[in-house]
């Protein structure tokens, strides 16, 4: 008979046959070393969008607004990453960051949105 071992720490395993690791422990480090890299480019990710939803809802108590592209560059915002786009009939397209979104606007002006809609 083989001898089977935890994928993680080597030790023998005793009971069901189709088992992979000695303990919850053991399957925890194996599964968080196999997903670190997904996990850290993911969790990067979510910062950046988290601090980008930040800014605008700082920038934007009212629901509407206009503003400089220079302040939200000021404050750290990153215009690489949005969880959204909208393109109106005219061809407008908003970018958001969650509920929260900018139109570019002529020269350095952006206008301030949030959406109306939620989720429940």
């Amino acid at each position: 008979m083989n001898e089977r071992k935890c994928l993680e720490c080597g030790e023998v395993l005793r009971g069901r046959a189709d088992k992979k690791f000695c303990d919850d422990a053991c399957r925890n480090a194996y599964n968080n070393k196999l997903n670190s890299d997904a996990n850290n480019y993911m969790r990067n990710v979510h910062y950046l969008l988290r601090r980008n939803r930040r800014i605008l809802e700082e920038l934007n108590p009212e629901g509407t607004s206009k503003i400089a592209r220079s302040r939200l560059i000021e404050k750290g915002f990153d215009f690489d990453y949005h969880t959204s786009t909208y393109t109106t009939r005219a061809g407008a397209t908003y970018y958001f960051c969650y509920e929260y979104g900018y139109l570019p606007l002529e020269g350095d002006q952006l206008a301030l949105v949030k959406k109306k809609e939620y989720i429940n």
